[in-house]
């Protein structure tokens, strides 16, 4: 299976998503501050990834699990992902497309518009690290979700 955890800037909440669905975070339980900066992919995409599908691990059933930015064109990019996967072989029952924009507040988008647009990076990513405890609970429920659905 290929899991591929989406949203619109690729920093945070598929990030995020991601990195619980690896067990780089807890599933059932928040983490600090310190362990969601400390996810190596947090808050680090560069411009020239955004559109990319970035593989971020293979959990332990053997599943690669990915991130996307996908921007604004999700009803543009989605559909293309999936004639794509079809094309080279793949069935689309062996591809998940997760949108994580479900769990961003406002306090995400602050602090992600600051460290990733403006380049204002240390202020903006610990406030996005700050909304992100916030919505834990949601991403975790996101990833809980996934996989009851591959298993």
């Amino acid at each position: 299976m290929n899991i591929i955890y989406h949203c619109v800037g690729g920093s945070h909440s598929s990030v995020l998503a991601a990195a619980i669905h690896l067990g780089l975070l807890p599933e059932n339980k928040k983490p600090t501050i310190y362990d969601i900066l400390n996810v190596p992919f947090f808050d680090t995409l560069s411009k020239h990834e955004q559109g990319r599908i970035l593989l971020r691990g293979i959990d332990k059933k053997g599943n690669k699990v990915f991130t996307l930015s996908r921007q604004f064109a999700h009803k543009l990019i989605l559909p293309a992902i999936e004639d794509a996967y079809q094309l080279g072989g793949g069935q689309l029952s062996d591809l998940l497309l997760i949108n994580t924009m479900s769990s961003v507040n406002w306090i995400m988008k602050i602090g992600g518009f600051s460290s990733r647009r403006l380049h204002l990076v240390a202020f903006g990513r610990s406030i996005v690290a700050f909304g992100t405890l916030k919505s834990y609970e949601q991403i975790a429920q996101i990833v809980a979700y996934t996989k009851k659905l591959i298993n």
